[in-house]
């Protein structure tokens, strides 16, 4: 079977929602696949993946890990197992339905049909299209992302988006090993480089819906590290050479 489409989902305490946000992957036309990243979840959700593994073996996919390592490191593990794998569209997505699963397909159609090398579900591309996050959260998500382009110059008008596809081209393209945010600002640093590197990139729309299971992963920490780790990061990039299959 040819390998193609690879969904990524980190997980920790997923259980609420694992069940059926892979089961919605399954369902969508064009057989995409999913790879579980999970930070051995205390609540069991690796082991309802393994349940949902017997019904579709090789479609299914999971790493555990041993900890909680982060957002950023769990992407990083999928995307070297995409690479290694042969798959040619690689996707970044949240697990608690934040992210619309049909809304997939759009961002696969905007790479292998559109021509773009990134697609990225944005919040901000039409609007604000945000629903059941406090008023608070809309604000500091909006002006995170207007923070980011100021900072970066990238004309990214969702630029802390977790939902994203790449080309296979682009994570070859990209030192991973050279990726040095973790957390939040993980998302940011990525869009970054791919922009560098002089990639396209399409902000598809979407609508954002807050969870309504689980809990979420934001925290002050989190939101820190974006905030300084922007300035850092554009100041890294002033002694950098970017390059498409860079060496160094």
């Amino acid at each position: 079977m040819k390998r193609e489409k690879l969904v990524i989902i980190p997980t920790y305490n997923e259980l609420e929602n694992i069940h059926d946000i892979s089961l919605a992957v399954m369902a969508l036309e064009g057989k995409f696949e999913l790879l579980i990243i999970d930070d051995n979840s205390p609540d069991g959700t690796a082991e309802e993946v393994k349940k949902l593994q017997k019904e579709f073996p090789d479609r299914i996919h999971l790493i555990q890990r041993e900890g909680k390592l982060g957002l950023g490191t769990a992407y990083l593990e999928g995307f070297h197992y995409a690479l290694v794998n042969g798959y040619q569209y690689i996707f970044e997505m949240d697990a608690d339905f934040s992210h619309n699963p049909s809304d997939l397909i759009k961002l696969y159609k905007a790479c292998s049909e559109g021509g773009f090398d990134m697609a990225i579900g944005s919040r901000y591309i039409t609007g604000v299209n945000v629903v059941n996050w406090p008023m608070g959260r809309v604000l500091m998500s909006f002006f995170a992302s207007k923070y980011v382009q100021f900072i970066t110059g990238m004309p990214i008008k969702d630029a802390t988006a977790g939902f994203k596809c790449y080309t296979r081209k682009v994570l070859e393209s990209i030192r991973l090993d050279r990726i040095k945010f973790i957390g939040y600002a993980f998302q940011i640093e990525m869009k970054f480089t791919t922009w560098k590197l002089g990639f396209k990139i399409k902000e598809v729309p979407i609508i954002f819906t807050d969870r309504t299971k689980g809990t979420s992963k934001m925290n002050t920490r989190i939101f820190k590290e974006a905030v300084w780790g922007v300035i850092y990061m554009k100041f890294l990039s002033f002694f950098k050479t970017y390059k498409v299959n860079q060496t160094e």
